[in-house]
């Protein structure tokens, strides 16, 4: 780890050509680099997510969190964000991957890029990722604990929140998904179902699941954070991304 960096946020475009916040840490060395697209959570463009784009970037990567919430509640708190945008039915399923085609296009525009991407979520940013890898031609995807791929969602979920099982064949990256086994969104059954189905497409993917972790173990701030789990899975995320966006 290098902690010498640069972090702050700037501006990018987004889905339509839209003009968006983002936040962006990045190695202050020349030396070439991978990018990572750092999807934030239901609760939105927070300090905890930005704190894990500094940590892409001190662990050698550029690392990129577009703020998926930029439009509905410019400046708002992070939970104001979430709110106004889970009342208009959550962030549409296309705007998604456009926001994040920008913020890799930004990424591989950076002037030690060496082109390769990888993207990442945590619980909905997890479905998102899915969907994004699906969408787009990247390097290597990271699925934190995404509900939704495979199964309906309850109800009082957001609109936009479908399944994405049927995209599975447009898989365009190595997936690597990082699981609870006390979660029940999703619930080891239905991670069983996308790895079946990963299989039979012949997909290359590592589902990793926790004994004695639920929802959001990686999160330090709450009482679900499990820190034997949530460090193995940011070692198991390292190597990951070591091995598919190096030069």
């Amino acid at each position: 780890m290098n902690d010498t960096l640069t972090a702050g946020s700037i501006t990018i475009t987004g889905h339509g050509g839209d003009e968006i916040e983002a936040y962006l840490a990045r190695p202050l060395d020349p030396a070439p680099r991978g990018g990572v697209v750092v999807i934030h959570h239901m609760p939105g463009y927070d300090a905890s997510t930005k704190e894990m784009v500094r940590r892409f970037a001190a662990e050698g990567f550029a690392a990129l969190c577009p703020n998926l919430y930029s439009r509905e509640a410019p400046g708002a708190s992070p939970d104001d964000a979430a709110a106004a945008v889970r009342a208009a039915g959550g962030v549409p399923d296309e705007r998604l991957v456009g926001d994040v085609e920008g913020a890799a296009a930004h990424l591989k525009s950076l002037d030690n890029a060496n082109g390769r991407i990888g993207v990442i979520g945590h619980c909905s940013g997890g479905r998102q990722t899915f969907l994004a890898a699906c969408s787009l031609p990247v390097d290597a995807a990271v699925d934190c604990y995404g509900a939704f791929v495979v199964n309906e969602p309850p109800p009082g979920m957001p609109a936009t929140m479908k399944p994405l099982l049927g995209l599975a064949p447009r898989l365009s990256a190595p997936l690597l998904g990082i699981f609870g086994a006390e979660d029940k969104f999703p619930a080891p059954e239905e991670t069983a179902v996308l790895a079946a189905e990963l299989d039979r497409l012949g997909k290359e993917h590592e589902f990793h699941t926790y004994d004695g972790a639920g929802h959001a173990f990686f999160a330090v701030d709450r009482p679900s954070y499990r820190p034997e789990a949530a460090k193995d899975g940011w070692g198991k995320i390292l190597e990951f991304y070591g091995r598919h966006l190096a030069a």
